[in-house]
């Protein structure tokens, strides 16, 4: 059969595209066995799945950055598979940025019936924290709190990173826990304004698609402008005409693995 001309460029003109998800998806089958599935039990009894990523040739000797991953309201489960569902963010740990910078990567699931943070996400307006954390947020922290325990994680170089309810997720946790972290990575999220001062010393990087319909884009404007105010170093990108779904690009920006690592808390 031959094809027409019209059929010939528009093969030509998605080849790039069917070779680079190609090559990814053989790169994230080959990265997700990287890390562990472990089960988390509180002292009363709760339980959070989590993923752990370990350096490679882990030394106890040398400190190692961490970061945390909180997934989206799609995601959420007990099969501790479904969080890393979009796997963009394995990025962190493929062999060229696990060369260069070796790091933790933990990745919890939130179950279903809850949130990262207990509030609406298709409000525009910015919502005040709830005085407690929900309970996988509870959960995750204590989780971090063990990992410490348990390995040797740099306290200069904590990271978090969260798209959509993670998004939400991860302004939430930088609140419990100011000073804590040096860099955060949010991907159409939303944030309580009015504490924007107590995490101003974070070092952000926020994503949003400018048409998203199930996040309003004036979240992260909103937040941004501020944390600005605040003295916060913060870069706001905006996917003109883009909707919900940007993490896959976000994730993707070239220098955004190098940016992360780079950052230290106080720096």
């Amino acid at each position: 059969m031959q094809l027409t001309r019209h059929a010939r460029i528009l093969i030509l003109l998605l080849l790039p595209t069917m070779s680079d998800n190609s090559a990814f998806a053989a790169e994230e089958a080959a990265l997700r066995p990287r890390l562990q599935k472990r089960i988390y039990r509180s002292a009363d009894g709760q339980t959070l799945p989590y993923r752990l990523h370990i350096p490679n040739n882990y030394d106890p000797a040398r400190e190692y950055p961490l970061i945390l991953f909180l997934h989206g309201a799609g995601e959420r489960g007990v099969d501790n598979e479904a969080q890393l569902l979009h796997p963009e963010v394995l990025r962190f740990i493929n062999d060229d940025a696990a060369a260069r910078h070796p790091c933790f990567l933990v990745a919890p699931q939130c179950p279903e019936g809850h949130r990262w943070v207990e509030t609406p996400w298709d409000s525009p307006r910015a919502h005040a924290t709830p005085v407690e954390p929900s309970l996988p947020t509870r959960l995750t922290m204590e989780i971090l709190d063990s990992l410490e325990k348990e390995f040797r994680i740099d306290p200069d170089r904590r990271y978090a990173t969260g798209m959509s309810m993670g998004g939400f997720g991860v302004f939430d946790l930088l609140v419990r826990r100011p000073g804590h972290y040096a860099a955060a990575i949010v991907i159409c999220g939303g944030a309580d304004n009015s504490k924007a001062k107590e995490i101003a010393a974070v070092a952000y990087r926020v994503f949003h698609g400018a048409d998203d319909g199930a996040v309003p884009v004036a979240r992260s404007r909103s937040i941004v402008e501020a944390l600005k105010q605040a003295g916060a170093r913060v870069h706001y990108t905006e996917y003109e005409g883009a909707g919900h779904n940007v993490w896959s690009r976000a994730y993707q920006e070239p220098e955004l693995v190098d940016w992360l690592f780079a950052r230290k808390r106080g720096a």
